[in-house]
């Protein structure tokens, strides 16, 4: 798979790396990973094929949208939406700025879990999307029950904002700042 962004973790010694989604190719791997008991209860997308084959192709053919499968060593093991914030449901629930980008994701195969990767992930994904010089910040929106992935964005510079009501969950908004992930990362980046 050709990489739209990579980045090698000094730290993990493993190269991180971002392909668009291919619907031939990676609908059964993502299917799968919707259907993991430690996914379907934050994503809700554990679907039977047809209907779930439905909600990838119209998430593809939305210009609103990236999707992407987030690769460790060329391994597939996760999967990321990029998205523009204007236009998006979460544009009005904070003072938004022209070019905020979003972000969502999973990590899918369960013996990628608990390795200490979902970090290193974000923190490549986040990097990529400030490629995008107009974009000065990005938003993410976990579920707030997620702890753990809450705690991940944090360490990867996010602050947390507030809770919004979405039309899939309680959210907790969180903002990380251009100026702030690049103080945070600068003395990291020597090794990654």
């Amino acid at each position: 798979m050709e990489a739209d962004y990579q980045l090698y973790d000094g730290q993990k010694q493993k190269t991180i790396s971002f392909t668009r989604v291919d619907y031939d190719r990676d609908i059964e791997v993502i299917h799968k990973w919707m259907n993991e008991e430690h996914v379907h209860p934050f994503w809700h997308l554990n679907l039977p094929i047809e209907p779930f084959r439905n909600h990838l192709r119209k998430a593809l053919n939305d210009p609103h949208h990236t999707l992407y499968l987030g690769l460790v060593n060329n391994i597939p093991i996760s999967y990321w939406e990029a998205y523009w914030v204007k236009g998006d449901i979460t544009e009005e629930m904070y003072e938004s700025i022209p070019y905020d980008q979003g972000i969502h994701l999973l990590i899918g195969e369960k013996n990628y879990l608990g390795k200490g990767l979902s970090l290193p992930l974000l923190h490549a994904m986040v990097a990529f999307q400030f490629e995008e010089k107009r974009t000065k910040r990005i938003i993410a929106e976990p579920d707030i029950r997620n702890e753990k992935m809450i705690h991940v964005f944090e360490k990867c510079g996010f602050a947390s904002i507030k809770p919004i009501e979405l039309p899939d969950k309680t959210g907790l908004l969180m903002i990380c700042d251009r100026d702030q992930f690049e103080r945070k990362w600068l003395n990291v980046s020597a090794y990654l």
